[in-house]
């Protein structure tokens, strides 16, 4: 017995045309940007002049600290040079730039 397939039906987003205001086209293109990731957020953080400490990291990833630590040894191997440093009993955790 040959079985018939049924058509595929498309959900494609309304596609925006040049009458449509600015405004749309901006939302659309929110939404459809890629969400960042939270090792580019990790990226971000220890990039910053002043690093990061483990509960900023934790607070942006919602990641436990033994999770957040792993993350921050992923990001060694994936060629990262992160270093760190305790000042009065917090360490700080910063991404080394290449001059």
């Amino acid at each position: 017995m040959t079985q018939v397939k049924k058509p595929r039906t498309r959900k494609y987003a309304r596609q925006l045309s040049e009458t449509d205001a600015p405004e749309a086209r901006c939302r659309t293109a929110a939404k459809n940007a890629k969400p960042q990731s939270k090792s580019d957020t990790l990226v971000a953080l220890l990039s910053r002049g002043e690093g990061a400490t483990l509960d900023d990291m934790i607070a942006a990833t919602g990641w436990l600290p033994h999770t957040t630590r792993a993350a921050l040894t992923g990001l060694r191997k994936k060629g990262h040079d992160i270093t760190s440093e305790k000042v009065d009993g917090v360490r700080t955790y910063r991404i080394m730039v290449a001059a």
